[in-house]
Formats: structure tokens, sequence, C-alpha cells
């Protein structure tokens, strides 16, 4: 096994204190970074690895102003910034017909536009400094129909096109790329699938024949920000377990 080093690197994770953010924060921190995570409220616990923990800055990133105050903190703080993990997102289940205006433009916000002010805020950083990398934290939901999440799906589909349009524009100083999660386990996976036994049977519909960790998507993170990936910009990783099994393949049998 190839083990990554990061040690001198410092890292930010966005909406890094729990669930896969606080994965990731655990994978770089493992691998030797200075790690900061952000969000609105600070948490009880801060990810930690190898006797060490995360930096916590409290930051709304949908916030232009936020953001410009989070990142030159980081700086300040740390001397510099290196890589950006993008992973703040999410969305409650609404149906499409009845979603309210005023709902959907702040999923976009949170899952689009967000990304898109972090990572103006660190490229001003890193094409000064010489280099860095963004990673942009996807979902499989902006690959396929997202019912229930419509404005979720549609914010990440253009996420994984803002990765690209940026990685074109910023080259050749900062690579950008995106890491797209199929069904991860979280601390929220059982609840939003109905228990124990009905995650059971979404799991048993992977490929795989499991759901995600955090750490799988913390190791895609940590391989687009690491040399092994020095020619890889643009690229939009998908990390699902091998996908969803097409329904047409059951109800073809007899």
């Amino acid at each position: 096994m190839i083990a990554l080093d990061f040690t001198g690197s410092v890292v930010l994770v966005t909406g890094g204190s729990r669930g896969i953010g606080a994965g990731i924060a655990e994978g770089f921190l493992g691998a030797g970074a200075e790690v900061v995570v952000c969000s609105r409220h600070a948490p009880d616990v801060l990810p930690a690895s190898g006797g060490r923990s995360a930096e916590f800055v409290e930051a709304d990133v949908r916030d232009a102003e936020s953001v410009s105050r989070l990142v030159d903190t980081v700086v300040e703080r740390r001397g510099g910034l290196h890589v950006v993990v993008n992973n703040a997102g999410g969305s409650p289940s609404a149906d499409a017909s009845t979603a309210s205006p005023r709902f959907s433009a702040a999923i976009i916000a949170l899952n689009l536009t967000a990304p898109l002010l972090v990572a103006q805020a660190a490229n001003a950083v890193m094409q000064a400094a010489g280099g860095g990398c963004v990673v942009n934290v996807g979902s499989v939901s902006g690959l396929r129909p997202s019912p229930g999440t419509a404005a979720y799906g549609a914010a990440k589909a253009g996420l994984m096109n803002l990765t690209r349009t940026l990685a074109v524009e910023w080259a050749p100083k900062v690579r950008v790329n995106c890491v797209s999660p199929g069904l991860i386990r979280t601390e929220m996976a059982e609840e939003h699938y109905g228990g124990p036994e009905h995650a059971a049977r979404v799991a048993a519909t992977v490929p795989l024949g499991r759901l995600g960790l955090p750490a799988d998507v913390a190791h895609a993170c940590l391989f687009l920000a690491s040399p092994l990936a020095a020619y890889v910009s643009g690229a939009n990783l998908v990390v699902d377990g091998g996908g969803e099994r097409p329904a047409f393949l059951d109800a073809a049998r007899p």
C-alpha cells in the first residue's frame, strides 16, 4: 500500500465536524496534515487521528464575507493553505412540486454557490503561493434522477460542471477535482433509511455489498490531493461501490 504523506500541508475541510466531512478530516490528519474544519456551530468533538485533532473555525460558507474571514484566519494561523475540500452540503427531502422558492434557493446556495465562494477565496491564496488543490464533494444525485431532493441533485450536477470550468480557468497552478459519493453510512444513515433492517436492505443493492464509509470518501480525496494525481484536474471520481443495479434487470426476470 502506498502511504500518502501530507506533513507540512494545511488542509481546510468545510462541514468537517461530522459525517463524511469528519472522515475526510481524520484521513488528512492521519496522513500528517494540519487540518482546519469549519461549520456554523462548534462541534462537541473535533475530528482526531494519531493523537492530533483538527482546529475549528466558525464560518457560514454561504456568506462571502464569512468565507473571506475563514480563509484569512487559516492562513494567519497556519501560514498557508494547500488543500481545500468543499464538503459542506446536504438537503432534507422535499417534493419538487411543492418546494418553496426560498427552500430551493437555500439548497442551491449551500451545495453550489458556497463551494464556489470557498474555492474563489482559496484560489487567490494558492495562485499567489504557486499552487494548490481544491476537491469538491459532489454526489451521485448529480449524475442520476434525484427524487425528493431535486434542487440538491441539480446543484450537485452544477458542481461537477463548476469543477471542470475552474480546472481550466485556474490551471496550471491550481488543480480542481470532484468526488461523488454514493450511499455512505453516517450518523444519520440508518435513520434516513428507516432503521437498521432497511439500511441493510439498501446496502444489499450495492454491487460491493455494503454502504460506503466516510473513510472511503476520504481515501478518494487524499488521492486527488496527492502527487499521485498530479496530472488529474477537472475529474469526477465516483465512489459508489459499483453503482445501483438497473431496475429493469429484476423486472425482466420471470
